[in-house]
């Protein structure tokens, strides 16, 4: 490793002091004009190594994402972002690399989530966090989930409200997104060869409000399940769901019509 210059200055380190006076170190490179942050280290000997490191990323084209190893001084999400900047000659400050159609964001070296080339602006500038097996972006200081995105709402169940065609949870393109079932408490069934959709409400467990032979009826039919409900004074805060694509006149005709279970229309408040 080339050692420091005569003044005791590591190529490409700068130090730097935190508020309550500790001396740290940070490194950066300059590549075709664009001025890259590559971290804070503790010692000018670690920044000047990622600085290498950097460096030669950027100039060895032998180099892959295949090529990272855990003991490198650079972060695997800052491979990611000066490779592509190598190959694609675009820098995002999030781990992306850029493919022909999609492009891939890099949670680690095994843990890729495919996109469509329409989404690459938005998770250019909003990281994605993971918790359990839900993902999140901050977004106007709020986590949010990146199934939003797609239609699939907070309650989804994957299997059996959506479901990921190829079979690979973590192609998020939209050709591979397909939405089972769009409004609450609604489920989409087979009976007979026919589609039909059944309605579920939680009280203190689930009750069966019917089955309907829409999405729209069913969707309806949850909404007048709720206000029976209300109505005999159960006190929980259900989510009625916005039937787009229809009248007030039309909406007021289907719910009057609709049948609810029997069971509902005579549920009394001590069952619960």
């Amino acid at each position: 490793m080339k050692g420091p210059t005569t003044d005791g200055h590591y190529e490409g380190v700068f130090p730097a002091v935190k508020k309550n006076g500790q001396v740290y170190y940070r490194a950066s490179l300059t590549y075709r004009r664009k001025h890259i942050s590559l971290g804070s280290f503790p010692d000018p000997v670690q920044a000047h190594l990622a600085y290498r490191e950097g460096t030669r990323l950027l100039t060895d084209s032998s180099l892959t994402l295949l090529s990272y190893h855990e003991d490198s001084p650079l972060a695997f999400e800052k491979w990611v972002c000066l490779l592509n900047f190598r190959d694609n000659g675009i820098y995002f400050g999030n781990p992306i690399y850029m493919g022909q159609r999609l492009f891939y964001y890099y949670m680690s070296p095994r843990h890729i989530l495919k996109f469509d080339l329409d989404d690459l602006f938005y998770y250019s500038s909003h990281k994605i966090m993971q918790r359990g097996r839900h993902y999140f972006v901050a977004d106007y200081g709020m986590q949010v989930r990146i199934a939003s995105r797609y239609g699939i709402k907070n309650y989804a169940v994957c299997g059996v409200d959506y479901r990921f065609i190829n079979g690979d949870s973590t192609d998020f393109r939209r050709e591979n997104l397909e939405i089972l079932n769009t409004y609450h408490g609604v489920r989409r069934i087979q009976k007979k060869g026919r589609t039909l959709y059944t309605v579920r409400i939680h009280i203190r467990g689930n009750y069966t409000v019917g089955t309907y032979a829409t999405e729209q009826e069913a969707a309806i039919a949850y909404n007048k399940a709720i206000d029976i409900l209300l109505k005999k004074g159960v006190q929980k805060k259900y989510t009625p769901n916005y039937v787009e694509g229809i009248s007030a006149s039309q909406y007021a005709e289907i719910y009057s019509s609709l049948e609810i279970s029997p069971k509902l229309i005579h549920f009394r408040i001590s069952e619960s």
